[in-house]
């Protein structure tokens, strides 16, 4: 944690004031613009927001950490999205498609190593119809029904998701990636709409899902005060999940140019999102460990209590390219589970064999 610890070494407000301010937020207390602003910019020892973070996910958690195994089924969208490597308009992207077989091979794959929950995640690809889905949704349920079943596959009517809910499937993620109007306009194409996704959210709650959110830290055009309309977001929404983690650009891409998000900034709003939402499920995201090598031990001592392995058939892995240098082998591979295990250890946690349902 030393090099956590020099960049928080900062000039900072008064020690018992932010922890203070800490404490209140983890009881229902919404910051006003200005200290949005303190506790965004990070002018203070941040060291003091992590370390109660941390204490507010073993309040409600322990040290629990849960495994999710990530079954990539489709890298085709029919989104252009400007930060994304599998966006429709990246002629260099490899693309496939998991068939059927496939998925519930994966699947048996990872009972074995002991996940308890499976996250099915694609570009939206409308190869993958509602009742292709569902139907995929079904026989997992019947050859695993102590599982959980996640979905990740994008912006899609309600009716398509009231029917994947009737299959069976308990959660569903769909990142909002910025809760900015003008912000997301900036990083989208023309034809996709920012009141239609948050619309999706509001959709995918009241349809019963355990419902997951997020946003990209240091994307571009992101500002401070782009990130207190997340963080706000996230108090309106109440979501079960939220995913973290920092832009990183792929060069075959509008932005394939501009600067990653930082590991500070990104850890910096994991710990503030755990304060807001203590009993929220929070990964550290793949792309932590993408930007260093102890990304993913730094989100965890931040509040973070899941990690999602790769059970994708390791053939293609690699083609589902969101981003450049995706982690997919290694500890991010559900074959090294046993050492992703021992660094969890390491870093004071411990990965248990549980569908690690949301207290919320």
């Amino acid at each position: 944690m030393n090099g956590l610890k020099q960049q928080t070494d900062l000039l900072s407000p008064d020690k018992e004031h932010m922890e203070e301010l800490f404490d209140k937020m983890a009881a229902g207390y919404e910051p006003s613009v200005s200290e949005w602003r303190l506790l965004i910019g990070g002018a203070y020892d941040r060291a003091l927001l992590y370390r109660k973070a941390d204490a507010v996910r073993r309040q409600h958690y322990g040290r629990d950490v849960y495994i999710r195994g990530l079954i990539e089924i489709s890298s085709y969208c029919r989104n252009d999205c400007y930060y994304c490597g599998i966006r429709r308009g990246n002629v260099h992207a490899r693309r496939y498609r998991l068939p059927e077989e496939e998925i519930l091979a994966c699947c048996e794959n990872g009972y074995g190593l002991g996940f308890r929950t499976f996250v099915l995640q694609g570009g939206e690809d409308i190869f993958f119809t509602t009742k292709r889905v569902a139907g995929i949704v079904r026989r997992i349920k019947e050859r695993y029904p102590d599982c959980a079943v996640t979905l990740s596959l994008g912006e899609r009517e309600r009716e398509d998701y009231e029917e994947w809910y009737q299959a069976g499937a308990d959660r569903y993620l769909l990142r909002h990636e910025t809760a900015s109007k003008e912000h997301y306009e900036k990083i989208h194409p023309p034809e996709l709409c920012y009141e239609h996704r948050i619309q999706c959210l509001w959709n995918l709650k009241q349809i019963g899902y355990q419902t997951g959110c997020g946003f990209m830290v240091g994307s571009p055009y992101q500002g401070t005060e782009e990130l207190i309309a997340d963080m706000r977001f996230l108090r309106e929404l109440q979501p079960h999940m939220v995913g973290i983690g920092p832009f990183i650009p792929h060069h075959d891409t509008p932005f394939g140019a501009c600067a990653q998000g930082s590991l500070a900034q990104t850890l910096t709003m994991l710990a503030l999102t755990r304060l807001i939402l203590p009993k929220a499920l929070i990964p550290a995201t793949t792309a932590l460990g993408t930007i260093h090598p102890q990304g993913r031990e730094w989100g965890l001592k931040a509040g973070a209590n899941v990690v999602m392995p790769n059970l994708s058939p390791p053939g293609v892995r690699g083609q589902y390219s969101l981003y450049d240098h995706k982690l997919c082998t290694g500890d991010e591979a559900a074959e090294g589970m046993e050492h992703m295990k021992c660094r969890v250890a390491d870093a004071g946690y411990r990965v248990v064999v549980d569908r690690g349902d949301s207290l919320c």
